[in-house]
C-alpha cells in the first residue's frame, strides 16, 4: 500500500514539475487589460521578478516533494504537501491582489494544489436538504466567480464550494484597481461589481463537469474517501452551489435570475439568489419584503416548472447582508418562513468599517469589508436571524472565519454550514485541514458526536 502511494505521490511531483516549467508563467495576465494599439508582444508585468520568485518557490517544493515521497505514504504525503503551500503563500502577497486572485484561480484550475487524500472525521458529516457534506467547510462565492476550478477546489477538502455570482450577460464589472488588503486586521475591500463571463461560458464548464462525472460513475471509477459519506454532488466528491446575480444595467432583477435557473440549476447542487452585494446599484432595495417576496416566488416558479428526477429541484437560498435593521431581519424572516425557502447565507460583505478597520487609510476605498473585522457583526446577525426563524431554515454563516473556533461559534450561533473566503485568500490551502482539525476538537470539548448536535446551541 506505501509502495503504492509513494509511487503515486511521486508520479505527481514529476507530473506537477513538468507542467509548471513548461507552461508560461504569465500565462494568467492574457486577461489583464491592454491598451488600445498597443504592440502585440507581450508586456512583461511590473510584478514579474515577484512572479519568478513564487515560480522557484513552488519548483523547489515540487522537487522536495518528489524527493521525500520515497519514504512517505500517501496520508503523510499529503498532510507535507499541505503545511508546504505556507511557504508559498505568502509570496501572493507580493503581488497585486487582483492578479494574485487570478493567479490562485488559475493554480486550482491546472491542479497545481494539494489535493486532501484524507477521509474527513465522520464527526464533521452532515447531511442537508437531502445532500450528504463530509464537511460542513465551504469556500464563499466570489473566489471562483467563473466555474474555472471547482475541481480544484473541491479536492482541497472543501465540503462544498459556491462559484459566482454568474450574471447573464458578461460584465467587466468596475474599473480597477478594486480589490484591497488590510493586512493588519485580516481583512479586504472590494468592488468589483459582479465581474462575470456570464451565464452561457459558465454553462458550458459545469456542464463538461457534470458530463465528466456521470462518465466516471459509468465506469465505475468514481471513488469515495470514506466509506461513511458518499460524494453527494453534481461535480463529484463535495457540494456544488450556484450562486446568481444580475447585470447592472438590467431593468428587470427577477428576468436575470430567472434566467440564471434555466441555465445553471441542473449543474447545482443548490441554488443562491444574490442581493445583498454592496458594489451593484440599487440590488439592496431587493431585500425589502414586498421585493424580495415577488422575487423568491418568480424564482422558485422558474425552478419547479423544469423537469426533474427523483432527487428534485436544487434548494433555493437568498444571501442578505451584515447592514439591515432589526425590522429588515424580521422581514426577511417572514418572507422565508412564509415561502417555505430552502435557506439563508449570512452574510454578504458590509459597507461599515468596524474597529479597527476604521483607523486604516485604506478604509476609505468604497466597496463591501471582509474578513476579521466582519465575524462579530455577521456572527450576531446570524443569531438573530436563527432566532427570528426559529431554528426552522437552514443557516449558513459567513463572515470573518478563520479558524476552527470561529467555525464553531457560527455553527453553536445557529449556523448548518459555514463558508469562509478571505480567510482563505490570506490562510491559503493549509488552512482548510487546519479548521477542520479545530473544529473536531472543538466538538469533542463541548461534548459533542456531531455537528448536527452542535448546531444552535447557544440557544439551548
Amino acid at each position: 500500500m506505501a509502495g503504492r502511494a509513494a509511487t503515486s505521490s511521486a508520479k505527481w511531483a514529476r507530473d506537477f514539475l513538468f507542467r509548471r516549467v513548461s507552461s508560461n508563467p504569465l500565462g494568467a495576465t492574457r486577461n489583464c487589460s491592454s491598451v488600445p494599439g498597443a504592440s502585440s508582444a507581450p508586456k512583461v508585468p511590473h510584478f514579474s521578478k515577484k512572479g519568478r520568485i513564487l515560480t522557484g518557490a513552488t519548483i523547489g517544493l515540487a522537487i522536495a516533494g518528489g524527493a521525500y515521497v520515497s519514504t512517505a505514504d500517501e496520508a503523510t504525503f499529503c498532510g507535507w504537501l499541505f503545511n508546504a503551500t505556507k511557504v508559498v503563500n505568502p509570496f501572493f502577497a507580493l503581488l497585486d491582489a487582483e492578479f494574485a486572485h487570478k493567479l490562485a484561480v488559475s493554480a486550482a484550475a491546472r491542479g497545481w494544489v494539494p489535493r486532501e487524500k484524507r477521509p474527513d472525521p465522520a464527526i464533521l458529516g452532515l447531511e442537508v436538504w437531502g445532500r450528504k457534506f463530509s464537511n460542513p467547510i465551504g469556500l464563499a462565492a466570489g473566489f471562483d466567480k467563473n466555474a474555472e476550478a471547482t475541481e480544484g477546489l473541491l479536492g482541497m477538502g472543501f465540503g462544498f464550494v459556491e462559484v459566482g455570482s454568474v450574471t447573464p450577460v458578461p460584465q467587466e464589472g468596475n474599473p480597477k484597481p478594486r480589490i484591497f488588503r488590510l493586512s493588519q486586521e485580516g481583512a479586504i475591500i472590494n468592488r468589483c461589481g459582479f465581474n462575470s463571463e456570464g451565464i452561457v461560458v459558465v454553462a458550458k464548464r459545469l456542464g463538461a463537469q457534470h458530463g465528466k462525472r456521470m462518465l466516471a460513475e459509468t465506469s465505475g471509477t468514481l471513488s469515495s474517501p470514506s466509506d461513511d459519506v458518499k460524494p453527494g454532488g453534481k461535480s463529484g466528491p463535495g457540494i456544488l452551489g450556484v450562486n446568481l446575480g444580475k447585470n447592472k444595467t438590467s431593468e428587470d432583477a427577477a428576468a436575470d435570475y430567472v434566467q440564471g435557473v434555466h441555465n445553471l440549476s441542473q449543474y447545482a447542487d443548490y441554488l443562491v439568489i444574490n442581493v445583498s452585494s454592496p458594489n451593484t446599484a440599487g440590488l439592496r432595495m431587493l431585500q425589502g419584503r414586498k421585493q424580495l417576496k415577488d422575487l423568491v416566488k418568480k424564482v422558485q416558479a422558474a425552478r419547479d416548472e423544469m423537469q426533474w428526477g427523483d432527487e428534485g429541484p436544487p434548494p433555493l437560498l437568498v444571501k442578505i447582508a451584515p447592514d439591515l435593521s432589526r425590522g429588515e431581519l424580521e422581514d426577511i424572516a417572514a418572507v422565508a418562513l412564509a415561502l417555505h425557502l430552502d435557506g439563508l447565507i449570512i452574510s454578504n460583505t458590509t459597507v461599515s468599517r468596524p474597529d479597527p478597520v476604521s483607523n486604516n487609510p485604506v478604509a476609505t476605498e468604497a466597496g463591501g469589508l471582509s474578513g476579521k473585522p466582519l465575524f462579530p457583526l455577521s456572527t450576531n446577525m446570524l443569531r438573530d436571524m436563527y432566532t427570528l426563524t426559529r431554528g426552522k431554515i437552514p443557516l449558513i454563516g459567513c463572515g470573518g472565519v478563520s479558524s476552527g473556533e470561529d467555525a464553531y461559534k457560527k455553527i453553536r450561533a445557529g449556523a448548518t454550514l459555514v463558508q469562509l473566503y478571505t480567510g482563505f485568500a490570506y490562510g491559503g490551502p493549509a488552512l482548510i485541514p487546519q479548521i477542520k482539525e479545530e473544529l473536531v476538537k472543538c466538538l469533542e470539548r463541548d461534548g459533542f458526536k456531531s455537528i448536527h448536535e452542535a448546531i444552535g446551541a447557544d440557544h439551548r
